[in-house]
């Protein structure tokens, strides 16, 4: 990463005027300039409502930056000023090098427009020439991947299409500062991996501002993130710290770091009392997938109401025997205890395994096995989820258990307690030769048929 700074916002203030009736807009624009020529007090006819306030970071060149905040906190407000389709009210933004934006949904298209057409109007517009276009006409058409639609007016295409098309064209601009309003949340799964590919590539050299409400796509795409609040820059960091309270403030909780701010984090060796799985198998090849599972610690970073209280976690085999190895591939146990200290009426507990970067390879909760016979509990209850599967084959590295316990419905929970990092899983060595995970193969061959007798 290059220390150049390619972006710089210093006080940045965006103020808009709201105005309770139309008539009002007239009244500004006329009586505060007669009320000045008369010597009176002036009086302003609308409300002021500052969609940014104060925000000053910098950017350097070749970082990848995540936007992340509620409706209206001001994000997509952020990226116009960036871009210099606002102008703001107060501070500045200095930027270098050229910006190519995918902001709202058919900007840049003329909806009577064919795709084609739309392809050299929007080309133009990011200072394209037509013979630049001509010459990136054929990679355009095949990224945006629409078929004949190209040659149908854009006003015909649906949501999904449209930003197939205009990604395709920004995709194709050669630009230094790439900025991006949600524009993955539409369209399928094929297009959107296409587009996160592209993105990866495309920040090994230029810069790249991504706005989602997905966390996970944050946190694997980017160095660092800013949280966007009411028009304030809450926080500034790493994208997995900055994810992290984001989403437990998004739970109306408050995150409480159980670390001293100076003290490295400590992995808790397993105890000697516990099972190593290893011990049943007679195979030590270097192609074994060794797993160490560290100790349970609530000694991290939690948020939740305190309706409940997480008093252990960890992974078991079939037997109920705590593990403190496992190999992947083989069946095992997640294993989430806790205390209920509120009643509650319908009770969810899962997790999340993440990789060194927070990204989410697993998750899973009991809302599909207890959906039609919610599980209840008073103060006091004990409860305990089990989850029985083939666990993955990982590569070698550091991975990290999330357990909760909610109430609710997973798109409507509230969070009782969420431990980030509850317990440390290290992979010390795998077969894994790409991929994120990886699964058990019963056989794998490769034979030369050419070679075999005809039957």
């Amino acid at each position: 990463m290059c220390s150049e700074i390619i972006i710089k916002v210093d006080h940045l203030s965006k103020r808009y005027e709201m105005y309770a009736h139309p008539q009002d807009r007239l009244k500004q624009m006329l009586f505060p300039r007669l009320q000045r020529t008369l010597g009176l007090p002036v009086k302003s006819y609308f409300c002021e409502f500052w969609a940014l306030n104060n925000i000053s970071f910098e950017v350097k060149k070749g970082e990848t930056i995540g936007i992340v905040g509620l409706n209206g906190s001001g994000k997509s407000t952020l990226l116009k000023l960036i871009c210099g389709t606002l102008s703001a009210t107060r501070g500045s933004i200095q930027t270098h090098g050229k910006i190519v934006a995918l902001l709202e949904l058919g900007t840049g298209f003329n909806p009577e427009f064919t795709g084609k057409e739309n392809i050299y109007l929007n080309g133009s517009i990011l200072g394209l020439t037509k013979a630049e276009i001509d010459s990136k006409y054929a990679s355009i058409i095949a990224f945006a991947d629409i078929g004949d639609f190209i040659n149908q007016p854009v006003q015909r295409y649906s949501s999904g299409m449209y930003v197939r098309l205009a990604f395709a064209v920004i995709a194709n601009v050669n630009a230094d500062i790439l900025v991006i309003d949600e524009a993955l949340a539409v369209g399928d799964v094929l297009f959107a991996q296409k587009c996160m590919r592209f993105l990866h590539d495309f920040k090994k050299s230029g810069t790249v501002f991504f706005v989602s409400h997905d966390a996970g796509a944050v946190i694997n795409l980017c160095d660092r993130a800013l949280w966007l609040e009411k028009g304030q820059l809450k926080a500034i960091g790493s994208a997995k710290d900055i994810c992290e309270q984001f989403l437990a403030k998004r739970y109306h909780s408050t995150l409480v770091d159980k670390r001293p701010s100076d003290k490295p984090i400590e992995f808790t060796p397993p105890s000697a009392s516990r099972h190593d799985m290893r011990s049943a198998f007679i195979n030590h090849s270097n192609l074994r997938n060794d797993l160490q599972v560290f100790n349970f610690s609530a000694e991290t970073t939690t948020f939740g109401n305190d309706g409940a209280i997480i008093t252990h976690a960890g992974i078991q085999d079939l037997q109920g025997r705590q593990l403190s190895w496992v190999v992947g591939g083989e069946r095992v146990q997640i294993v989430i205890e806790a205390t209920v200290l509120q009643p509650s009426q319908s009770l969810i507990i899962g997790f999340n395994l993440k990789d060194r970067l927070g990204q989410v390879l697993i998750g899973q909760n009991t809302y599909v096995e207890t959906c039609l016979a919610p599980i209840s509990a008073i103060s006091g209850d004990r409860v305990r989820g089990v989850f029985t599967f083939r666990f993955p084959v990982l590569k070698v590295g550091h991975y990290t258990v999330d357990v909760a316990i909610a109430e609710g419905s997973p798109s409507e929970a509230t969070q009782l307690q969420w431990i980030n990092d509850a317990f440390v899983i290290e992979s010390t060595s795998s077969s894994i030769s790409s991929g994120l995970i990886g699964i058990p193969f019963d056989a794998i061959e490769l034979v030369n048929t050419s070679e075999q007798p005809n039957e």
